[in-house]
């Protein structure tokens, strides 16, 4: 098995057949819906918002609702469909989180997504939860994670699950890595390629990615979404707190397992840090879709599958020459 990260990699052109970047297609289907390009938002509290979510499903984006205000979620769902919107939610493995589920069958109030969203989810208690959600709301398609290996997406996959979400740890905002000794931070790409090689079904990176680039090698190594966090997290539109800091605009991003979203200083395994001010997030998502359709001419291809096809080469580390970012 070859070990690398985003950074160790670089794709190998391929002839362009078409006659402008624009001409690309960087649409994704996931579930029974398309989105514009593939990439999703973290399900964190200072990624996603209500007011954001419905701009993001407004204008054919994916998005994933965080599960840290548990007793709006009904509501949310409710909401969305009553905006002719689709619903996607996060649930955790507690006991309540069943009862939940079977609230929502009872009020027909069915999100058209939901993501089993736990630290480690190669356990029993996601099995579990899986076969309860596709026993009592069959018709949503369930994401299940966070799992690094291939043995993993494949018991989930054996579940009922639709997807799986593949990182443990490599967030710029997790320090699991650093508190455990486990995860797939700095190995996180190789991890993906790895258990993609074993899945059926979808395969949704999540964390690590640093640069636009690394979406597009994310799509190489076998994703068919991006989960990105920090690079979402300081625009206008972002729930977290605005900080100005010797003339300089930051807003506040904190990972799920932080003492920040926990309000308790127990099994915490994130942080809190500050991201620079980005402006409109459209701005950035408009710049992602460019890059890609400029990824996907370099590939020789007309859509996102010809990234798949086009080879590359490990450079260790090296690809920006000592230039920062």
């Amino acid at each position: 098995m070859e070990i690398f990260d985003y950074d160790d990699i670089q794709l190998i052109p391929n002839k362009c057949v078409i006659n402008s970047r624009s001409e690309a297609d960087t649409t994704v289907k996931l579930g029974d819906r398309s989105f514009k390009i593939p990439v999703v938002p973290a399900n964190m509290a200072t990624v996603i918002n209500e007011d954001l979510a419905k701009w993001l499903a407004s204008h054919d984006y994916f998005y994933t609702m965080h599960r840290f205000a548990p007793e709006t979620r009904r509501a949310f769902v409710e909401s969305m469909h009553a905006d002719n919107l689709f619903a996607s939610i996060s649930v955790g493995v507690k006991p309540s989180e069943y009862d939940f589920i079977d609230e929502l069958a009872m009020h027909d109030a069915v999100p058209e997504y939901i993501t089993i969203d736990i630290a480690h989810g190669h356990a029993d208690s996601v099995i579990e939860m899986i076969k309860h959600i596709k026993k009592v709301l069959p018709a949503s398609f369930v994401i299940a994670g966070n799992v690094a290996t291939p043995a993993a997406v494949r018991d989930l996959e054996n579940a009922g699950a639709d997807a799986t979400k593949v990182g443990v740890g490599p967030g710029k905002a997790c320090i699991t890595k650093i508190k455990t000794g486990f995860g797939t931070g700095g190995w996180q790409l190789a991890a993906v390629r790895w258990c993609a090689k074993a899945a059926r079904k979808p395969i949704i990176a999540d964390g690590g990615v640093r640069t636009n680039g690394d979406i597009a090698k994310s799509i190489r190594f076998g994703a068919t979404m991006v989960m990105i966090g920090s690079m979402l997290a300081g625009h206008q539109e972002s729930p977290g707190n605005v900080i100005k800091i010797d003339g300089k605009t930051y807003k506040q991003y904190y990972g799920s397992a932080s003492e920040t979203q926990k309000g308790e200083h127990k099994n915490v395994e994130g942080k809190q840090m500050l991201v620079p001010y980005r402006g409109h997030l459209a701005d950035t998502l408009n710049e992602m879709q460019e890059d890609l359709q400029s990824a996907i001419s370099y590939a020789g291809g007309r859509d996102l599958k010809a990234i798949t096809k086009c080879d590359y080469v490990i450079v260790r580390n090296s690809i920006y020459n000592g230039d920062s970012l």
